[in-house]
């Protein structure tokens, strides 16, 4: 079907400035990763956002990779995670050895909470998992405390979260682990795929240039020539007395140094969306079929602009406006339990009513940082059409 109006594996348009800074490290680097765009890339980031220690790595998934390994799970030990997420959220947890106890998010904020987590805590939990949904920061400060209480690891997933803030104080910044995404999708993307691992012991800080790079490291004593015996050591990461094998989860040169670039403006593209987002949401206030999340902060930076539809009207408000006005919306995250990828694994079970209440009802419209005002109109005009032809057909 051709669409007026389609949804997009785009996030966001880049400047001419941003173009130039590919192609001047397309032909300036050398070599074209593990240099120094992914060191200016890592402090600049750090600094930007009030952290200890960060690692680029080539996707969020490799992130959450590391964390996993880091997390040091033992057999019994239970990660306590939201069902209603992007599924590389979870799965490298159980790679580890974790097991998953699913929580449920919050009706409103569609996130976990400390109490839905507090509910799910056993004798067994070694840690939490929460993420920052459509761009909302959860409630982190209650988290924190929390898990202090219970002794638990915290994962911060701010794969749709970069640059939001709660009192100050950045997403990511709040756990153990923060977890960042530059996916083609995202408010800021690096060429498709990147990711951020940031990190506040010094003894996973140490280890992870080892985890991120094939084991590679220096030798541990002066050499008299620099060939004998090898060009470089490897060694086997260990981390509590366990061996860790290494992986490849490098981030080229090119995309480190359009992300410093993007840096520059990655508050000003978020302002710009949450202000989209809010014009949107106000121009159908007349309307309680359509519950937002309307956040007038930068708590939020709305990656995505998501409502539950009531009265049983979501299927066919998706159709009308694909099927007449042509604009393609989005259902986002099918609660993973649902999948038979987990049901396989014996994940197939969740108490999630909140989870399984939204998911059931939600409409994700098409809203990418480059949507012209034109755009918006038109689908804000279409959405009115379409709600006052279900309400007289009903």
């Amino acid at each position: 079907m051709e669409y007026k109006i389609n949804s997009s594996g785009t996030g966001h348009r880049y400047t001419k400035e941003e173009i130039e800074v590919v192609t001047r490290v397309m032909n300036e680097a050398d070599p074209l990763t593990q240099g120094k765009y992914r060191n200016a890339f890592e402090e600049k980031f750090k600094e930007a956002l009030g952290l200890d220690y960060c690692f680029a790595v080539n996707n969020a998934t490799a992130a959450l990779e590391l964390a996993a390994q880091l997390c040091l799970f033992k057999p019994g030990d239970e990660l306590i995670a939201p069902t209603h997420t992007f599924t590389s959220s979870v799965y490298p947890f159980i790679k580890k050895g974790a097991n998953i106890r699913w929580a449920d998010i919050d009706l409103k904020t569609r996130v976990l909470t400390a109490e839905s987590i507090e509910k799910r805590i056993t004798t067994k939990t070694r840690a939490i998992l929460i993420v920052h949904l459509y761009g909302y920061l959860a409630d982190m400060e209650e988290i924190v405390q929390l898990a202090k209480k219970h002794n638990l690891l915290i994962i911060e997933d701010v794969a749709q979260a970069l640059g939001t803030d709660l009192n100050g104080k950045q997403a990511g910044s709040f756990g153990d682990f923060g977890i960042y995404s530059f996916h083609s999708h995202k408010n800021m993307t690096t060429l498709g795929e990147g990711g951020m691992l940031s990190v506040k012991n010094q003894t996973y800080a140490n280890i992870l240039p080892q985890l991120r790079h094939n084991g590679h490291t220096s030798f541990h004593y002066d050499r008299t020539d620099y060939w004998l015996p090898a060009m470089g050591n490897l060694e086997m990461p260990v981390l509590e007395g366990k061996m860790l094998w290494p992986n490849n989860y490098c981030l080229g040169e090119v995309e480190c140094a359009l992300g410093s670039k993007l840096l520059d403006r990655m508050h000003q593209m978020n302002a710009e969306k949450r202000s989209n987002a809010l014009w949107f949401i106000d121009q159908l206030s007349a309307f309680p079929e359509l519950e937002f999340h309307r956040v007038d902060s930068s708590r939020h930076n709305y990656h995505l602009l998501a409502a539950q539809v009531k009265n049983g009207m979501r299927n066919g408000l998706i159709k009308l406006l694909a099927d007449f006005y042509k604009i393609k919306c989005d259902v986002r995250y099918y609660p993973l339990n649902r999948y038979p990828l987990y049901q396989a694994v014996g994940l197939g079970q969740a108490d999630c009513p909140n989870t399984d209440l939204f998911f059931d009802n939600q409409i994700c419209f098409p809203f990418e940082h480059w949507r012209s005002r034109e755009d918006l109109n038109y689908i804000v005009n279409s959405t009115k059409d379409a709600l006052n032809k279900l309400r007289n057909a009903g």
